[in-house]
């Protein structure tokens, strides 16, 4: 696989620029990914504790390693992490999505696995931003994601993108997530 271009996008606007990164500059890039995942995941209704978000970065690190993995980071004009969004491609790999996505089909399917805006930076459309962003980085005709079913911004926010909710499952045994999907053939 080719070394990702990295891009940063700004709007002119004054929202923070978004950088797409491939897993590599996304391991560089490791702390202001988990100070954003710590602070936003660390609220309600998620309460993630230090341990936690531990054990959520070494799963980064694995994650990052899948030639797939994309990210985008979006950083204030001071450079703080403002906001993030992770993904990759599925692939034959078992997961929790196995009910929803055929072995077959998993090579035109992204994962979304996280999306995330520190409070200072919320309502202001940047989640949109990295989302989009994010799946500009891929061709992939269905995104999958689980949003917590506490999380009712981050579900609203889903829905009105074009999500759906296909099933509710607690794969880490946290809560209930709804899982949900966007069928971009179909809108495209």
């Amino acid at each position: 696989m080719t070394a990702m271009t990295q891009h940063v996008f700004r709007d002119a606007a004054g929202l923070p620029a978004v950088e797409t990164m491939d897993g590599p500059a996304a391991v560089r890039a490791v702390d202001a990914f988990r100070l954003v995942y710590a602070e936003t995941f660390g609220e309600p209704p998620y309460g993630e504790t230090e341990a936690d978000v531990a054990l959520a970065f070494e799963r980064f690190h694995a994650e990052a390693a899948h030639p797939t993995f994309r990210a985008a980071l979006a950083r204030a004009a001071d450079g703080t992490p403002a906001g993030m969004a992770l993904g990759r491609a599925l692939d034959r790999q078992s997961g929790w999505w196995d009910p929803y996505i055929a072995p077959t089909d998993r090579h035109r399917a992204f994962y979304l696995m996280e999306l995330a805006v520190r409070a200072t930076h919320r309502r202001r459309g940047l989640a949109r931003r990295l989302h989009d962003t994010l799946l500009r980085t891929t061709d992939a005709d269905q995104v999958l994601l689980s949003v917590h079913r506490a999380a009712t911004s981050a579900g609203a926010a889903y829905r009105s993108w074009g999500y759906r909710a296909i099933a509710d499952a607690d794969p880490w045994g946290i809560g209930v997530h709804a899982a949900m999907i966007l069928d971009r053939a179909a809108a495209g």
